[in-house]
């Protein structure tokens, strides 16, 4: 492909954040337009998905159509088929599936949020029109916190759950400076996306991050743009490899080594460990007791976590996540099935692997 990628976005979309530090780390051409997505759309004639999802990016099909993508982690593997360098996914199958299941993780907050969108969608909207519509947007947002579990009985869960995360986040960007290694992986992308909404937009947990995590907070400020990593103009430097020694190499066949920056399989460090063991008991439980629901036809479910009640409404798509978690570890080879289910036996991510 040679022509820029479309992405319809908003700035306030973890997912459209995601994606686009992936395009710029990946060196992808890419242009992007902010708003309304059906609108922009339409301005190029090109027929909206349904439903439309954040973001929306434009590919050529085999008859050179356009043709809209919305699901982010299916896109990046996509990617993956298009353009070769700077690859996302780690070479080792076990360490792909870890990286995979790893990318499947106030009132202050909406006030500042309901003017946000508001501004992002059109930034020279007069003040009455600005806190009507920024009205209409925060009850419509905060009414369907409890769709998702979001409420005041499970806000000490959230909390507490952030705060650990910051803190597991702090100890392994002691040691490395990405989650798999020395280069960025699919699910750093993933984390990043998240993290730019609770670091770098919600007031409450931004000051949270800042007094707990500031490697987390520089984290995120250094995601937003890796384009210049892997370049062959100061890659030894950042890697820790002398430049005396990468100029002793054959730079082109040293830097193309695709298993060059990641980590081994048998050095894994515990602060990754500890990482999966936060997911096992936050978001695996959700999984099971959403696809147990879905199963049986509940349209609620509730699930005992951490000592809390959560509760929230259920969803296929949890469902399809699960099912491409099982089918991906089910790709594995029955040694690096045993391998990997040692590495995160004891987290709780194994309970969705049998």
């Amino acid at each position: 492909m040679t022509d820029p990628i479309k992405v319809f976005g908003n700035v306030g979309s973890p997912y459209t954040q995601k994606m686009l530090s992936l395009l710029r780390y990946r060196n992808i051409p890419y242009s992007v337009s902010w708003g309304d997505v059906v609108q922009n759309l339409s301005f190029l004639n090109i027929e909206a998905p349904n439903p439309v999802l954040l973001p929306t990016m434009v590919f050529k099909d085999e008859k050179g159509l356009d043709i809209c993508r919305t699901d982010t982690t299916p896109i990046i593997r996509y990617l993956e088929e298009l353009y070769k360098e700077k690859s996302v996914i780690p070479p080792s199958p076990i360490l792909c599936f870890l990286n995979y299941l790893l990318e499947w993780y106030f009132n202050e907050d909406a006030d500042n949020a309901k003017k946000m969108l508001v501004l992002q969608h059109k930034i020279d909207i007069d003040d009455d029109s600005m806190n009507q519509f920024g009205d209409i947007i925060a009850d419509r947002q905060i009414n369907r916190l409890w769709v998702v579990g979001s409420n005041n009985d499970t806000a000490k869960l959230i909390d507490q759950s952030y705060k650990r995360y910051l803190s597991l986040m702090e100890q392994h960007l002691k040691f490395l400076p990405f989650m798999f290694g020395q280069r960025p992986s699919s699910s750093d992308f993933g984390l990043y996306g998240q993290l730019t909404q609770l670091v770098g937009f919600d007031p409450t947990p931004r000051n949270i991050a800042y007094k707990q995590s500031p490697r987390t907070v520089s984290w995120v400020n250094i995601m937003s743009d890796l384009s210049g990593l892997h370049d062959s103009g100061g890659i030894g430097e950042f890697f820790g490899v002398k430049n005396e020694e990468a100029n002793n190499k054959n730079k082109l066949n040293y830097f193309k080594d695709r298993n060059y920056g990641w980590i081994d399989v048998d050095n894994i460090p515990n602060t990754l460990i500890e990482i999966f063991y936060e997911v096992g008991k936050v978001y695996i439980p959700c999984l099971i007791a959403n696809a147990n629901a879905y199963k049986k036809g509940d349209e609620v479910w509730e699930t005992p976590i951490d000592g809390e009640i959560w509760k929230q409404k259920t969803f296929p798509y949890q469902v399809k996540c699960l099912n491409w978690i099982k089918d991906e570890f089910n790709k594995l080879s029955p040694d690096d099935k045993k391998i990997t289910l040692n590495l995160i036996s004891g987290s709780g991510c194994e309970k969705i692997l049998d």
